[in-house]
């Protein structure tokens, strides 16, 4: 991917740019546009999509999907040969990468100019979808960090559930009351996760990123370690084999449905998917501290090419995808909580499900307390996020001290967005 990534400002030479015209006419236009997902996500968003056809009869669809493994490997060879499709799905993960190299269209003047309606979209919400000063991508769901416990285990036992607000201090406290009476490990240790160092960063008053650099230094990633080496210590977490398990698993398979743990830290949307899995009852909460830490983050993003010959097509059809309440009802939670808040309205009306209906309302709740979205993350992240789990696991098992641990974390972090 990378040697495909780095051949596109080459291939994008010949691409019109953002104020090029489009060759779109009330003749027929037909879009390509690509994302991953299941056969769940490929159903639903191939009826909203025929849903436009039904109301622009001139336009199709050229359709394709995949599953997540090999969606980015395969975009980034389409987008290197020039042959990207007009619209496709991308997250926070890559939106830095294909913004900086040209590959997606600016859509500021489509959102100013009303073409693109972000009116009903949390503010921190759209504007994460903002690179260098451009809107790189249109955020397509909403989706905040969750903890996740398990409400049975503990009901049982008479321990009192976590609460939103708590201290990181007083929450392994509670775990280790947790544990102790249902004797299951309280947490998964969450030192190897990206989004708990992110908020933990953000409630000390740093971040992930500060432009181009780290937002953070050595010494706050070794008090990060040692916080969890202490809980380790007090055996508040399982052992480092089963932290292992929790790290490099997929949602059906955390710790808090494989009952090896009492609490796993994942996103909000992910707790219908993770009840799938258990027949006890779950519960989910804000991650501990000040949850103004936490962010509306757009869980995906549709981006245009900035090389289509129907651009203003293009933008039409993300703007309906999103603002439109009969696509909105079509595309429910799938890609998260939707954008637009009155279809999101609409949405939590129509759930049966009691465990969308808690994410959605947790999710809801949150949203009054949430802080500034952060920057998106540069190129590099997702270097950065498996080079956080290496040296997390170094220090769980014993392989390094929290100082050694966090001093090989710094240095690869800082060589991954460089």
């Amino acid at each position: 991917m990378t040697a495909a990534l780095i051949a596109l400002p080459l291939a994008l030479a010949g691409c019109g740019g953002d104020d090029d015209s489009s060759s779109d006419s009330d003749g027929p236009v037909e879009l390509s546009i690509f994302w991953w997902g299941g056969d769940a996500r490929a159903k639903l968003t191939e009826d909203a999509l025929a849903l436009y056809t039904k109301k622009h009869p001139n336009v199709t669809f050229k359709k394709t999907w995949q599953a997540n493994q090999g969606y980015f490997d395969k975009l980034a060879t389409l987008t290197a040969g020039n042959d990207a499709p007009d619209i496709f799905q991308i997250d926070d993960n890559f939106l830095t990468e294909y913004a900086s190299r040209g590959a997606t269209l600016d859509l500021t003047k489509y959102r100013e100019s009303g073409k693109l309606d972000v009116s009903k979209f949390p503010e921190s919400l759209w504007k994460y979808g903002e690179v260098d000063g451009k809107l790189a991508g249109l955020a397509f769901g909403e989706n905040t960090q969750g903890l996740v416990y398990n409400r049975t285990k503990l009901q049982a036992a008479n321990v009192p559930e976590p609460t939103t607000g708590m201290s990181w201090e007083a929450f392994i406290s509670w775990a280790e009351q947790a544990g102790t009476a249902t004797k299951v490990a309280g947490t998964q240790d969450p030192s190897a996760d990206y989004k708990a160092f992110w908020v933990w960063l953000r409630q000390q008053g740093k971040d992930l990123y500060k432009g181009t650099d780290l937002g953070f230094t050595k010494d706050d990633v070794q008090k990060w370690f040692e916080l969890w080496k202490g809980a380790r210590d007090r055996k508040v977490t399982p052992s480092a084999d089963i932290i292992h398990e929790g790290n490099a698993t997929d949602i059906t398979k955390q710790l808090v449905v494989t009952n090896k743990a009492l609490t796993s830290w994942v996103w909000v949307n992910q707790m219908p998917e993770l009840a799938k899995n258990t027949k006890d009852s779950l519960g989910v909460i804000a991650y501990p501290g000040d949850p103004s830490a936490q962010w509306a983050r757009a869980s995906m993003y549709f981006s245009v090419f900035r090389g289509s010959k129907h651009k203003d097509v293009a933008v039409d059809v993300i703007n309906f995808l999103a603002n439109d309440p009969e696509a909105g009802k079509l595309l429910g939670t799938e890609r998260g909580l939707p954008s637009n808040l009155d279809t999101r309205k609409s949405v939590a009306e129509a759930v049966t499900d009691p465990n969308m209906k808690l994410s959605i309302q947790v999710e809801t709740d949150l949203g009054t307390k949430f802080g500034k979205a952060p920057q998106v993350p540069p190129k590099g992240h997702s270097t950065v996020r498996s080079e956080l789990i290496k040296a997390a696991e170094s220090a769980q098992y014993g392989r390094a001290t929290p100082a050694a641990a966090a001093e090989a974390f710094f240095n690869a972090a800082k060589a991954a967005i460089k």
